[in-house]
């Protein structure tokens, strides 16, 4: 991020009325409750992070950020069977393309393996965790409802002694997977069912990413989530709102537990998105079925896609921003997302020239051996980004939407007999078509009007409109790719739907024999171009090479949406 965009960024944070988890640390800082802000961002290493993760991401760097403190990048790594390396670095990456830096090294709650155990001993000990032989069936049944209460486990009573044996039989791996679970022994009638006598430990003889083979129990994330926070810590463990009935657990775990820190749970309404899906088994599932191009692919709404589809970061720092931190449950229209995109490359993104479509021109006046170097602004508002040459010769291409042989006076572009501008460059008059066999228009002959280089021509008939074009001679040629929303639906997976069923299937076009101008050669990775009157695009991470740059459309120039959605 550039220091001018840094600056816009904090004066647009700093204008919007402090939310209140704001509020929150702002008063325990002054009241002396706590004496530095440490936060935490503790995803599962079970997938890609998503659009929904940028707010989180946001908010728990952001306020460590705002109050001059620290957050950690914890991975809660207790489910072996789904977790993975590839997730972890795709995870850290998303981070930092965000543009956060974590406290310190990575922390994994596998780190605390061995104290989580010994706190699971102390809870048995005291006589607050039992070894339990429910089947699952059974332990549903025992549980009761949410108007009834549950009903004590056969094995809650067993001794101290007992437990403290199975369970170090279900630590070495001497008990079966599923034949018991270790349960911490609170209120079987308790209202809140979190607090029914909830697993801690389960046994599993998985491998796992991290520890190997090392266990064979593995802690509930209810159990382990609130004691790695206390390990390392943290003061404020902001989570979504999902998570404020588990918060009973999280407070008994930690007021019956010797641990070295006492921190406090607040919840926010998680980031939901229309025509959106963040489920992370859905979409693993459109990845397993080869429905997309991968967690990455540019459609999906995984930060990875995002990314490659040429998202810049800020935006999705200004989106986290612009819709704000609050406990009301909302849906924000992904036009609001997609706006925000559009006017930070309206403002950064450098113009360039790319014909997707192209159609031969001749310009039958115009010497065969003759090139001139046009210029152009590299962006009309940003003298700092300097400016492109344009190579101008007897052959050019232009875009076969731009040219039509007959046309009523609506139609702003090139037709027979007819003149238009060419971008940054003259003014040419359309004479003949050269079709081929099937009676397709393959080429246009047409001419200069003389001395129309930055001015109207001296016969006062004007040019209709203006058109980009490429010298056939010295262009770039390229694959451009034209993404779009995955889905129809606003709401693919609401009420049990099967989101299979509103893929969109004209969310990616793929034009293999577009020619940009020449300047485009040198573009790096990550760069983002406006291409005149066709959207916003960048480098292809995946597909793209020196030999043939592949372009993808990160958005459009405007809300192609709009006015299909008005007419539903």
């Amino acid at each position: 991020m550039s220091d001018n965009d840094a600056s816009a960024t904090k004066e647009k944070t700093a204008a919007r009325p402090a939310h209140f988890i704001q509020n929150i640390i702002r008063k325990d800082l002054e009241q002396g409750t706590v004496k530095q802000v440490i936060t935490r961002f503790p995803p599962e290493p079970n997938g890609y992070l998503h659009i929904g993760h940028a707010k989180s991401i946001c908010l728990n760097f952001g306020m460590a950020e705002e109050f001059g403190g620290l957050c950690n990048l914890r991975f809660d790594d207790t489910n072996p069977e789904k977790e993975s390396e590839e997730y972890v670095n795709a995870i850290k990456a998303d981070v930092h393309w965000l543009g956060f830096s974590w406290n310190g090294q990575i922390r994994f709650t596998s780190d605390y393996f061995e104290q989580l155990y010994q706190w699971a001993v102390h809870l048995i000990e005291q006589g607050k965790a039992y070894v339990c032989h429910l089947s699952p069936d059974e332990a549903r049944q025992y549980r009761g409802t949410l108007t009834e209460p549950g009903t004590n486990s056969p094995y809650r009573d067993r001794t101290v002694e007992e437990n403290l044996e199975l369970f170090e039989q279900m630590r070495v791996g001497e008990l079966a997977e599923g034949s018991c679970v270790l349960r911490a022994k609170i209120d079987m009638a308790a209202p809140n069912i979190n607090l029914r006598d909830p697993i801690i430990y389960r046994i599993k003889k998985a491998h796992h990413h991290n520890t190997g083979d090392a266990w064979k129990i593995y802690p509930s994330y209810d159990f382990a989530h609130g004691q790695s926070d206390a390990i390392e810590g943290i003061t404020h463990s902001i989570c979504t709102l999902e998570f404020e009935d588990h918060r009973p657990l999280y407070d008994w775990f930690l007021d019956n537990l010797p641990v070295p820190a006492r921190p406090r749970q607040y919840e926010f309404a998680r980031l939901n998105v229309n025509y959106t899906i963040t489920s992370k088994r859905k979409l693993k599932q459109l990845v397993d079925e080869d429905r997309v191009d991968g967690w990455d692919d540019p459609r999906m709404p995984t930060l990875s896609g995002m990314r490659r589809r040429g998202f810049p970061a800020e935006a999705l720092r200004n989106f986290c921003t612009q819709i704000g931190v609050t406990r009301a449950d909302s849906v924000v229209d992904v036009g609001m997302l997609e706006y925000t995109v559009r006017d930070h490359l309206d403002k950064n993104a450098p113009r360039a020239m790319c014909v997707l479509r192209p159609l031969r021109v001749t310009l039958t006046n115009y010497p065969n051996d003759k090139m001139e170097e046009m210029r152009a602004p590299g962006h009309p508002n940003r003298e700092d980004l300097g400016e492109r040459v344009l190579p101008f010769t007897h052959n050019i291409y232009i875009d076969q939407d731009d040219f039509r042989e007959e046309a009523n006076k609506k139609y702003k572009r090139l037709v027979l007999g007819k003149r238009v501008r060419l971008r940054n460059a003259y003014i040419i008059e359309a004479d003949e078509v050269i079709k081929d066999e099937q009676g397709n228009i393959v080429e246009v002959l047409a001419r200069v009007v003389e001395d129309t280089l930055g001015k109207d021509p001296t016969d006062g008939v004007k040019a209709k409109g203006v058109i980009h074009w490429v010298s056939a001679t010295h262009h770039l040629n390229c694959e451009v790719r034209l993404y779009d929303r995955l889905f129809t639906d606003p709401a693919p997976d609401a009420g049990g739907k099967d989101f299979m069923q509103s893929l969109n299937p004209n969310s990616l076009e793929v034009l293999s024999n577009c020619k940009a101008e020449i300047s485009l050669a040198s573009a790096k990775l990550h760069d983002h171009f406006q291409f005149e009157r066709e959207g916003y695009f960048c480098l292809d991470s995946r597909y793209s090479t020196l030999e043939k740059p592949v372009f993808n459309r990160a958005i459009g120039l405007r809300d192609s949406w709009a006015k299909i959605e008005q007419t539903q």
